[in-house]
């Protein structure tokens, strides 16, 4: 697939389908000059190029790369890239993660004081409805081919518009349901009616998809791996307990061909942070990895994705070379809520007591020069500890493709058999009727990576939902997960859980609760009377 994105023609893929803009989700193409749907979808060589497009959807971000002739208007385009608003909303918001930046409407992401017309809440909502605007089209037009691989395609395109309102369910909560491209105002849907729509397009295209694929497109497991997703939120978003169907199709990825990464080219004792290599498209993580995001820093450029990650997070002392890149852009740390979650595996302090080193490999924080409490964050890249788990370094140490270390080549795991594990383990606590002791077994196995030994195993006394959230943090931290688990668990909003910053204030305070969503975008509103905006906003 990486190699797909790299020779995909953008110009020609955006006739595909609607292009989202702030005044009319729903407009054609009208360049006359331009592809028609007839030229995309004249074979299946084509229309696997028009397929290619809607997997580049949720890595690039226009037709030039990286910047040009953006895809969404409003927001500066490295900025509107699908991975980047994931992180800005769902960790940014979090103990997860801090920016020094004084961009209009990113400190009020971490403050939670976001508003209906914050840039980021609105280019998400925009790239999402780009995305199920381009599979639409795409599944109309490919439906006249006569060639039988045309149904995978299909079915593929089917799980990215699955996919996309996933993503809308979790942060938007209401928005419209539309499975066909049309110029009427489209009416609003509750979570539940999209999620009953999620839920049975995957079930319906798990036989359809691909037993195996190419790297970066998905295959039946990926269906398997979002239904395991999608059952472990249901209580909270829809107010049904399905962790029994989340143990179901968590046990149906785990038994698949899928394995966790165990490759250690570094030679460092632990397998983990290949995960996060310039090179993890072909080191051994392409076995843990059930779907990506793609990145080249030669043929597919953006300011998003992993440019982003590991630009953003370089700052004070740091070596860019250390990670691959020309620069830091001295933005992103992380809080001690974060660091704290190693605290059993602390093995080195500086003078002030402050954790320095750890026995968890996932524990991958620079602290040279940086302060473990934050007291100021605009503009003070040294407060907060630095985090280097992204890197455009390959695994052996050796140079990435963008030999100018100004564009990354590492892929982002959007699901990995990982995140798997761990719903197994929380649907089984949940009382979904698992096996506690696969579930320990399997948390087990993620330890043992990262310590490299049996030095951090639990055992069934130790089992809790409070260690197994945890136990995400520590595993998933960064990738796009964090307010989703903690909105579960009741502690993104409420007093019961603080962070520095969490609410605007140092020590960390509750907000209110109808921040567990975002807001429908005012341009949206105003334009369609159909729609009602979320409580609160």
């Amino acid at each position: 697939m990486r190699n797909i994105l790299n020779k995909l023609t953008l110009g020609l893929a955006l006739t595909l389908a609607v292009v989202s803009c702030h005044d009319d989700l729903y407009q054609l193409p009208t360049d006359p000059d331009s592809f028609t749907e007839q030229d995309v979808f004249a074979n299946i060589d084509e229309a696997k190029s028009a397929l290619a497009k809607l997997y580049a959807s949720l890595a690039l971000t226009g037709q030039e790369g990286p910047a040009g002739q953006g895809d969404i208007s409003g927001i500066d385009e490295g900025a509107s890239q699908y991975t980047r608003l994931l992180f800005y909303l769902n960790e940014l918001t979090t103990d997860h993660s801090v920016v020094g930046w004084g961009d209009a409407g990113v400190p009020d992401l971490h403050n939670l004081t976001w508003s209906s017309s914050n840039d980021f809440t609105e280019a998400m909502y925009y790239r999402l409805g780009q995305e199920v605007s381009f599979c639409n089209s795409f599944i109309s037009n490919a439906s006249n081919l006569e060639d039988s691989e045309a149904q995978t395609f299909i079915a593929e395109a089917r799980f990215l518009r699955a996919f996309a309102y996933y993503n809308l369910i979790d942060l938007y909560a209401n928005v419209p349901l539309t499975t066909e491209v049309s110029t009427e105002l489209p009416t609003q849907s509750g979570r539940t009616e999209l999620f009953t729509f999620v839920e049975s397009e995957l079930l319906e295209i798990q036989d359809l998809l691909a037993d195996s694929n190419e790297y970066g497109r998905v295959d039946k497991v990926a269906a398997w791996a979002l239904l395991s997703r999608l059952y472990l939120n249901a209580e909270s978003w829809i107010g049904e307990d399905k962790y029994a169907s989340c143990i179901t199709y968590s046990n149906n990825v785990i038994n698949s061909s899928y394995s966790l990464n165990t490759t250690d080219l570094n030679g460092n004792g632990s397998a983990y942070d290949e995960l996060f290599a310039a090179d993890n498209n072909r080191n051994g993580s392409q076995n843990e990895f059930i779907f990506t995001a793609n990145f080249d820093g030669v043929q597919s450029t953006t300011y998003g994705g992993t440019t982003f990650l590991i630009h953003a997070s370089i700052g004070g002392s740091m070596d860019p070379l250390a990670s691959g890149v020309n620069g830091g852009w001295a933005g992103l740390r992380t809080t001690k809520a974060l660091v704290s979650k190693f605290d059993s595996a602390i093995t080195g302090r500086d003078g002030d007591g402050n954790p320095t080193a750890w026995a968890d490999n996932r524990a991958m924080f620079y602290t040279d020069g940086q302060e473990y409490e934050i007291t100021t964050i605009a503009n003070t890249f040294t407060d907060g500890y630095a985090v280097t788990k992204f890197s455009n370094v390959n695994g052996d140490g050796s140079q990435a493709n963008d030999t100018s270390g100004e564009f990354a080549d590492t892929d982002i795991p959007l699901i990995r058999l990982a995140e798997i594990y761990l719903n197994y383990a929380e649907a089984t606590v949940r009382g979904g009727g698992g096996d506690l002791n696969t579930a320990v077994s399997l948390i087990n196995q993620l330890r043992a990576r990262a310590y490299g030994n049996n030095s951090g195993n639990i055992s069934i006394s130790d089992m809790s939902l409070n260690l197994i959230l945890n136990e995400r943090s520590r595993e998933l931290y960064w990738e796009g997960l964090r307010r989703t688990d903690l909105v579960r668990f009741n502690l993104f909003t409420t007093n019961t859980y603080v962070w520095p910053f969490k609410g605007g204030s140092s020590a960390g305070n509750g907000v209110e609760s109808y921040r567990d969503i975002f807001p429908l975008p005012t341009n949206v509103i105003s334009i369609n009377p159909n729609l009602e905006q979320n409580q609160g906003y």
